[in-house]
């Protein structure tokens, strides 16, 4: 299962709102370029792009899908397609901002010092990540992988390690002049109750398990998850679910 763009944009305004967070937490003034990491469907640029008017501002992304839907969000921006992994720029740039996209690589202890050596003086690290995989969503995931007639296809998927805030303090302090961790828990009402729980994490952390699946086990298994998530988050009175996502923030200026 590819990266979806219309799938992943079905919660646009929930999955933006803590990128605005994140690029009003920037301290670095008179940004002249910034470039987006990871940067989907082109939300996530539109805000950099708004915090900073006056600056050069480039997205990239390692799926064709997404970048379609941000050329035709910000046709005056300029999208290149890579991975971040072995992303390796001609120049520096005075903002790198990287929204729910640095789960997705490896080896952090190597990655998060990269990115910021290729800051110019004063620029800035903002990353945000989510910070739940011990939350009831990847929890159950991970057991319905791992005890269903699938089993020997996908329990042995994982996702790249994350690290608590003072890992990336200490991993960061000496290659910045000025770290600023924080968590937050966003609690995102979702309309469309507990199948919206599954159409949202469709959209992401199910990714690796489901593209192992041919189409019948990932409808096998999007029932069993359904079935799970709906006796671990409470419906609301109305019917709507109210969906627990803390997630870890990081700006390193250099």
């Amino acid at each position: 299962m590819s990266w979806s763009a219309k799938q992943y944009s079905m919660f646009e305004q929930q999955r933006t709102r803590p990128v605005r967070d994140l690029v009003a937490a920037i301290p670095t003034q008179d940004v002249k370029t910034a470039i987006d990491l990871g940067c989907g469907p082109g939300n996530s640029t539109e805000v950099l792009a708004e915090r900073f008017p006056d600056a050069l501002v480039t997205g990239l992304d390692s799926s064709d899908d997404m970048l379609g839907d941000a050329r035709q969000r910000l046709p005056n921006i300029t999208f290149e397609l890579a991975d971040i992994g072995v992303w390796k720029p001609a120049q520096r740039y005075d903002v790198i901002l990287a929204n729910a996209s640095l789960q997705w690589v490896p080896n952090h202890a190597e990655l998060y010092p990269r990115l910021v050596s290729l800051l110019n003086p004063g620029g800035s690290l903002a990353v945000q990540t989510p910070d739940n995989l011990e939350e009831p969503a990847h929890r159950l995931a991970r057991d319905i992988a791992a005890n269903g007639p699938w089993a020997d296809k996908i329990a042995s998927v994982k996702h790249p390690d994350r690290h608590p805030a003072a890992y990336y303090f200490e991993l960061l302090q000496p290659h910045a002049a000025e770290v600023d961790v924080w968590r937050t828990t966003y609690h995102h009402p979702l309309a469309g109750g507990h199948a919206a729980v599954v159409e949202w994490f469709k959209g992401s952390a199910l990714r690796p398990y489901l593209q192992k699946l041919d189409d019948s086990e990932q409808q096998a298994f999007l029932d069993a998850y359904l079935n799970a998530i709906s006796q671990a988050y409470p419906a609301l009175a109305d019917g709507s679910v109210l969906l627990p996502f803390p997630r870890l923030f990081v700006v390193a200026t250099r």
